[in-house]
């Protein structure tokens, strides 16, 4: 009764403040389609991240590595971030940052239950479950899957242990926030349109394995560039402001010489339009190359949603020479390529579930399997733990690389 009592308000606060932080990205997209000129503010606005956050003395903020630490170590997380994740984000979509906000979210949530946490006096070990209730809430509130949102918490922080001991309260502060998200307006539909899904044959089968060995590759290679993009960044341009400033030129670069505003912010509509049925041969890349820029140059924002753009991109490419349906092979590029840069299988097949259905469910678990087994020890957060080896039933205890 307790956890459950603590689970709803947290669901609800976090809730409450997740949407406000949809609204407000909602907001500052429109705003920049209507304005296109405003993503000249890009310099400016990297600029204005990086004041922001060493004027509040959080200049070194490590980010959802910091929340995954403050799960598995009980190390404290200030309530500043919430505030500090919530603003800068917003001001990156504004000014056409390539990010997302799911991976925000974590922060954000994360921070708010921890504070909450301290003000009623919880020991360690509670508070990493307080911690895991907020993220369970904040996903769930932006994405709207509560499912994939409260496995995401308990599985993300160790690779090969889940925190069991947290389903009851993830799985309500995930439920209690998407109601009060829908009470305010949000997720009246959840999801995209894949058409039609494949059969489970052999054939398919085989295809959908051949797409995940392909899908690992594409995953480490996401994790790669977002790892070396602020080593560079750091290497060449070692002053803060002036990176951040560079980091806005760049991707402003980057999007004139591509002549449109597609891989701007985090992307949503162009991966309706690949579902539906077009095909953008260098989309993967392009998403890749303006995150990476983004995000290492100081830019504040989330790596999921431009993660499920990049295998979105890539399986409407790929699949249909292997002959997989296009839409179809788009959905499982999504729950791969976020499965071998999460390192979270459970957490792919209820994404895929509550995204697209339960048609075609086998094969997004053989696909995301195949992703996850083949993808090593590489990963979106360098403070995840890899607990178990992905080959063998052995201890490794090694963090994501």
């Amino acid at each position: 009764m307790k956890w459950v009592l603590y689970a709803c308000n947290i669901g609800i606060l976090v809730g409450a403040v997740a949407v406000a932080f949809h609204w407000g990205i909602d907001w500052v997209t429109e705003l920049r389609g209507e304005h296109p000129w405003i993503i000249w503010l890009l310099p400016l606005g990297g600029l204005s991240i990086v004041l922001l956050y060493k004027g509040c003395g959080m200049e070194k903020d490590r980010g959802t590595n910091l929340v995954l630490v403050a799960v598995r170590e009980a190390e404290p997380m200030k309530l500043r971030t919430a505030p500090l994740i919530f603003l800068s984000t917003i001001l990156t979509h504004l000014v056409g940052g390539s990010a997302g906000r799911e991976g925000a979210a974590l922060q954000l949530g994360g921070s708010l239950a921890a504070w909450v946490g301290r003000k009623i006096r919880l020991d360690a070990k509670d508070s990493r479950l307080m911690v895991m209730c907020g993220m369970a809430a904040a996903f769930s509130a932006l994405f709207g899957t509560p499912l994939t949102a409260a496995v995401f918490a308990m599985e993300v922080v160790s690779v090969g242990v889940m925190y069991y001991a947290a389903i009851v309260p993830c799985v309500t502060a995930a439920l209690v926030a998407l109601q009060m998200a829908r009470w305010l307006g949000l997720h009246g539909t959840v999801g995209y349109e894949m058409g039609q899904a494949a059969a489970l044959t052999p054939v398919s089968m085989f295809q959908a394995a051949v797409l995940g060995v392909l899908c690992a590759l594409v995953s480490i290679l996401f994790c790669k560039a977002m790892h070396a993009a602020p080593h560079l960044y750091g290497k060449y341009v070692p002053n803060a402001l002036v990176r951040a400033a560079v980091g806005g030129l760049l991707v402003l670069a980057l999007t004139l010489l591509v002549g449109s505003q597609d891989y701007n912010g985090a992307g949503d509509p162009l991966i309706r339009r690949m579902l539906a049925g077009e095909t953008i041969p260098e989309a993967f890349l392009l998403k890749i190359l303006f995150t990476a820029v983004t995000l290492g140059a100081g830019f504040r924002g989330g790596e999921i949603v431009p993660v499920l753009f990049t295998g979105c991109a890539f399986g409407t490419w790929v699949g249909p020479m292997l002959g997989l349906p296009h839409g179809f092979s788009g959905a499982l590029g999504m729950a791969a390529v976020f499965c071998g840069a999460t390192n979270c299988p459970l957490t792919s097949i209820l994404l895929a579930f509550e995204l697209f259905g339960g048609e075609g469910l086998s094969l997004f678990a053989l696909c995301s399997g195949v992703s996850y087994m083949l993808s090593g020890y590489y990963g979106l957060y360098s403070e995840q733990k890899i607990v178990y080896s992905k080959f063998k039933t052995e201890w490794v205890d090694r963090k994501a690389k």
